[in-house]
């Protein structure tokens, strides 16, 4: 039944806003599914953690691809990477020219930043960026160049950029093309900070959009020596308790943006994302030194360079006080960073360029309203035996794969190595079920193949 009451909080929540929101757009580096505490981690990260109290916690949050340079592309562009020419890291050109891909991403593209800095909004990207520039690729677009208003990145992008000690870091000064800092590992992200909240407390007549996108928790790593000792009880395996330091940091820094948005009473009309770019790291070195790599998938098979779960399921939090409801966990939508272009654009009332998103508007369900996502989700990842791969045999999987409805398929672009999983029964990947639906299992196979004919090639 429609009461007066209901109906005036109905019209409140689809009410225009009185200003527009801001925008907070925080992306982890090789952070797993089970790294916050608000997903099960042995360890609290209580910003983050505040994060998920107080608006969604998607269970079946997706990126892009299981690396990083194409998993950015997907969230910049909405589209998935491979239609950029982008499905690795982007390394030397040598490398680019060997597998196919360009060296940057068009900056002719239609952007996320791009739609809000066309909207009035100022924009700003701190962080890493990895969509071009580094190495010997010197004539990379900058930041700004994709509508950023203002950047700060580091060895994997050009323009404005904090370097640390190292050979690639030392590549990037020799390309100039920006105003270098320079700085031990551990102190990057807060570097990032400062410039977010100093460009934030400039913003005092328009609203924002930001990218604070921290290296971390991506190795190797160099934690603090006072954060490292806190965490002296899982020294039984150094990685793991590097890993957990400098997760430690990463969380203080984004609780230190967080806290200022509360200060300026910016909390109510910003809305907050967060997700990682893909699974935690899974670098043969790990095991053969006999430790497990540190980073959890939550039991998810596979890890970062895997199109299983662990490779592609990430944390995904939302938050809009007064919009989304507190402390909600989405067990039912499938939601994508592919999704975040039009979602935020419909959120924020930012006109949505005429583009032919491989994401979707869940708008709704940023809100707090599960929904059926309408799309189905394709990945791509390696084209060639020199794609890097977990170190774990058991991690390696085919190079392509689809989610439909409760339906996960795999399967290489040379049409073996068929895979088949029911989502409704197990999400786990070890039950595979292709002779139980092979009309399934084909009908999801011939469409993956049609969608990988149909990719562009250089």
């Amino acid at each position: 039944m429609l009461t007066r009451r209901t109906f005036l909080q109905s019209a409140a929540s689809t009410a225009p806003a009185a200003h527009p929101p801001n925008v907070l757009l925080i992306l982890a580096d090789d952070l797993g599914y089970g790294d916050l505490g608000s997903y099960g981690c042995e360890v609290p990260t209580p910003n983050l953690d505040r994060l998920a109290a107080q608006g969604v916690r998607f269970t079946q949050g997706y990126v892009a691809a299981p690396i990083c340079s194409p998993s950015r592309v997907g969230i910049t562009t909405g589209q998935c990477p491979s239609r950029h020419l982008i499905f690795t890291y982007l390394d030397s050109r040598a490398s680019q020219r060997r597998l196919g891909m360009r060296d940057f991403l068009d900056p002719a593209v239609p952007t996320l930043a791009r739609a809000f800095q066309n909207a009035g909004y100022a924009t700003a990207h701190f962080g890493k960026w990895h969509m071009g520039g580094g190495r010997d690729v010197g004539d990379a677009p900058l930041p700004t160049e994709y509508g950023f208003d203002e950047s700060l990145t580091t060895f994997e992008g050009l323009g404005d950029r904090v370097l640390t000690p190292g050979r690639l870091s030392d590549m990037s000064a020799q390309l100039g093309r920006g105003n270098i800092l320079r700085a031990p590992h551990h102190e990057v992200t807060r570097h990032f900070a400062d410039r977010a909240l100093d460009f934030i407390d400039r913003q005092s007549n328009r609203p924002f959009f930001l990218q604070f996108w921290p290296n971390d928790v991506h190795d190797p790593f160099d934690p603090d020596p006072a954060l490292l000792a806190k965490y002296q009880r899982f020294s039984y395996n150094k990685y793991l308790q590097q890993y957990y330091a400098t997760l430690e940091d990463m969380d203080t820094q984004i609780g230190r943006l967080l806290h200022r948005l509360d200060t300026r009473h910016l909390s109510p009309r910003t809305i907050v994302v967060f997700l990682s770019d893909n699974g935690p790291t899974a670098w043969p070195r790990y095991y053969k030194e006999g430790f497990a790599p540190p980073g959890s998938t939550s039991g998810f098979r596979g890890r970062k360079w895997s199109l299983y779960e662990g490779g592609i399921r990430v944390p995904f939090l939302v938050r809009y006080p007064g919009r989304t409801p507190a402390g909600v966990t989405d067990n039912s939508t499938v939601v994508s960073s592919l999704d975040l272009f039009p979602t935020l654009c419909r959120l924020a009332r930012v006109p949505i360029p005429n583009v032919p998103f491989d994401g979707e508007d869940l708008s709704s369900a940023f809100l707090g309203r599960p929904l059926i996502r309408r799309k189905d989700l394709f990945w791509e990842y390696g084209r060639d035996a020199s794609y890097l791969q977990p170190g774990r045999l058991d991690d390696q999987g085919p190079n392509l794969a689809i989610r439909s409805g409760p339906w996960k398929a795999l399967v290489n672009d040379d049409s073996s190595r068929l895979e088949l999983y029911d989502f409704r029964h197990s999400q786990s990947e070890r039950a595979e079920v292709a002779r139980q639906y092979p009309d399934v299992a084909a009908a999801l196979s011939r469409k993956l193949l049609a969608w990988r004919r149909a990719l562009p090639t250089l």
